[in-house]
């Protein structure tokens, strides 16, 4: 067995990173080429506000090797959100979308009320509507909020306007919350909580729970737990580490695959449908021969790009836990399109399938399944993203178990892993 090395320091990294796979090493352009065209974004993350009330100890954002959101604008301003707007309309024209998903994000997005991420949404509909007539796209809308500033005025703004919420939690106890804290080390779980029972009397602005698996926790209670706020979808998320942050030895241990496992029994075999876990049902569709839709599993083309409050274009945040700037393209709404940003080998890396992947997965019999796992899980500081996922162990002993749990409700069986 081997310990992952340690990750790479602020001061390095800038000389150092460009050195790793995919900024070196993928010939976008032979890519093309090859075959992989670009596939059009159609999830647009929007950073409303690059601050937060809380100060949860694991926050790869606050806490993480990417420190980029000291520089950045406290909120999107007006400017940045008509150029946003007009960027994605354009997008929207260009590629003929008949949908897209609009994610308002942070820090929180709710500091400064249900207005501004309204306002952002209105922006972007009517830039739309403008670009390619009323009706032709629709523009589905969520805020993603840790709770605090869920009021009752609060939801049935945000319902009207026609946005959906979903919350970040760890669990339904204030137990499982004891990482998330206020700034002043205060727990988090009791506005929270508070905000999801209010949330949770509006089911049609409910979009669900996002929960990071925290091993130590007993997987059961944690999930009998959230059900209690009756959320339609869950997502058990695992946690975003990579080869050079988790420092945990590799072998034959798999915490998470068996906490998930639990979880999944659990909810397989429930007399009834009690909510959605996005999870399972994509690892269910793929071993039944569908495509995936998140990119956690399988190796669907990553259709989502991040406008942060200073306009600037980036890839996804969970790539903050890599290193610092590991999310940037160098791209910003005033002065580039989002197709510039497909050509960024970051994003095209995402969107080549097995392309992207190391000869260890190539090589692994869940390929299909896992796709490699989140691209953020397969970082190492010794050559950029071109690995397993860290993860790696945990998803054979989930996807095999699903599997197995499969094989006596189909004909054919699932498509054996």
């Amino acid at each position: 067995m081997t310990t992952a090395p340690s990750s790479p320091t602020e001061a390095g990294h800038r000389h150092s990173t460009s050195a790793l796979w995919p900024l070196q090493g993928l010939d976008v352009v032979a890519a093309r080429a090859a075959g992989h065209q670009a596939v059009p974004f159609q999830q647009f993350v929007l950073k409303m506000h690059s601050r937060c009330n809380f100060a949860c100890t694991y926050c790869y954002v606050y806490s993480g090797p990417d420190q980029s959101w000291r520089r950045r604008p406290r909120t999107a301003s007006a400017e940045v959100v008509a150029a946003t707007a007009a960027r994605i309309a354009e997008h929207v024209k260009t590629h003929t979308l008949s949908e897209v998903h609009l994610n308002v994000h942070g820090g929180e997005p709710l500091l400064t009320g249900a207005a501004a991420p309204i306002g952002y949404v209105t922006a972007v509909r009517e830039a739309i509507d403008a670009a390619v007539g009323p009706g032709f796209c629709r523009v589905q809308a969520t805020v993603q909020t840790n709770g605090s500033g869920l009021t009752e005025g609060v939801v049935t703004e945000l319902a009207d306007a026609g946005l959906r919420i979903g919350v970040s939690l760890d669990g339904g106890l204030a137990r499982h919350n004891r990482h998330r804290v206020d700034r002043r080390g205060r727990p988090g779980w009791p506005v929270a909580s508070r905000g999801l029972r209010v949330l949770a009397r509006h089911p049609e602005a409910y979009g669900g729970i996002l929960c990071t698996i925290d091993p130590s926790s007993d997987p059961i209670e944690v999930y009998k737990s959230l059900l209690a706020f009756t959320p339609p979808s869950m997502d058990l998320l695992l946690p975003h580490t990579n080869w050079s942050s988790l420092g945990r030895r590799t072998g034959l241990a798999t915490p998470y695959g068996d906490w998930l496992a639990d979880v999944f029994d659990h909810w397989f075999h429930a007399q009834s449908s009690q909510t959605t876990i996005r999870l399972f049902t994509e690892i269910i569709g793929l071993l039944t021969g569908q495509e995936s839709g998140t990119e956690s599993v399988g190796s669907s083309p990553v259709v989502a790009v991040v406008v942060d409050t200073d306009g600037a274009i980036e890839q996804v945040d969970s790539l903050k836990t890599a290193y610092s700037g590991a999310p940037e393209t160098g791209l910003d709404v005033f002065h580039h399109s989002f197709d510039e940003a497909l050509d960024h080998p970051g994003i095209a890396a995402r969107q080549i399938g097995t392309a992207a992947l190391s000869d260890q997965c190539l090589s692994c019999p869940v390929v299909r399944i896992c796709g490699g796992g989140n691209y953020a899980h397969r970082f190492d500081a010794r050559d950029g993203f071109r690995n397993p996922s860290v993860h790696c162990a945990d998803l054979e002993r989930l996807i095999r178990h699903i599997a197995d749990r499969l094989r006596p409700f189909l004909p054919q069986g699932p498509i054996a892993p």
